[in-house]
């Protein structure tokens, strides 16, 4: 038994269950294990080892926090590849940590193994969570590609865990943060600086990495939302720390829901960070959308 410093990852296909009652065993586990095959080149491209396989589910290792994310990041766009003219469709969830890891036979075990088999159940199709712990070890370009979403309790640990979301879609905007290798600093730096886009009733409101707006239902908000659910100074969203936080200091709560997601937040007089786009809904679920509902999305300034 060998304890080393190691990043973990787990991948996991998303309802397997009726995709295996849909179209039947055999079909089902040669369209998993195609898509396998296809995920598993990606982790020898990054520099790790697959572990094992758990039938709807792949763990991996590496040794650097940056292969993990890589990976991570190649998982989602190989999945949504697949998902192309595919019947039916295969989406998965992932996550990984960083962290003190014991070896045996291949095998993992431990801490940072235990969380990030939470980490992945929180997951939705299609999103890549992690930890703040493992945030703070990538370089600091990926850094800047990770968004603090909400504390989460793991079993066995003391306390809670900080879960975040990666910025993994290569968005047009984003081209050179993702995609071109040797970017000048200069360059690079002005790509990851943030904005915030709030689109409301046919209107788009900017939010700056150093500024702040208020949503409600009073006409002196920055963006007025015209919902009788909407408190009159419903919530506050502004930039810190290059991320952007929406504090709720409404009656009925305020509610986020990153885009696929089938968790939705509920904030009462809390605050929470913003994942990479996705809906707010003032005084009541973004469920079949509605008047209180505002649509948000994090862009790459160009530089």
């Amino acid at each position: 038994m060998a304890s080393e410093q190691l990043a973990v990852l787990f991948a996991d296909v998303c309802d397997s269950t009726s995709i295996y009652e849909s179209i039947g065993d055999r079909r089902a586990l040669a369209l998993i294990n195609r898509l396998f095959a296809v995920l598993g080149e990606k982790v020898g491209a990054r520099g790790g080892k697959i572990v094992k396989t758990l039938g709807d589910g792949m763990v991996c290792r590496f040794k650097d926090a940056d292969g993990a994310f890589e990976a991570a990041c190649d998982f989602q766009a190989a999945a949504l590849e697949a998902k192309a003219g595919a019947d039916p469709k295969l989406a998965i969830k992932v996550g990984f940590t960083w962290g003190p890891v014991v070896t045996e036979g291949g095998d993992v075990f431990g801490d940072t193994v235990n969380v990030c088999a939470r980490i992945v159940g929180l997951a939705n199709p299609g999103q890549v969570l992690t930890t703040q712990e493992t945030v703070d070890a990538l370089s600091a370009p990926l850094r800047e590609r990770c968004r603090q979403l909400y504390p989460a309790k793991v079993k066995g640990r003391v306390g809670e865990v900080k879960v975040c979301d990666v910025v993994w879609r290569p968005d047009p905007d984003m081209t050179k943060v993702f995609t071109r290798p040797g970017l000048s600093r200069t360059a690079l730096a002005g790509a990851q600086e943030w904005i915030l886009k709030l689109s409301y009733a046919g209107e788009t409101v900017i939010v700056e990495p150093a500024g702040s707006v208020k949503l409600g239902r009073d006409k002196a908000n920055d963006v007025v939302v015209n919902a009788t659910l909407a408190s009159r100074v419903h919530a506050r969203i502004y930039g810190r720390g290059g991320n952007f936080v929406i504090a709720d200091q409404s009656a009925n709560g305020t509610f986020v829901l990153i885009d696929g997601s089938a968790r939705e937040l509920r904030l009462r007089r809390e605050e929470a960070m913003l994942g990479e786009r996705g809906y707010i809904g003032l005084g009541g679920p973004t469920s079949g959308q509605g008047e209180h509902v505002l649509r948000y999305r994090l862009e790459s300034r160009k530089p």
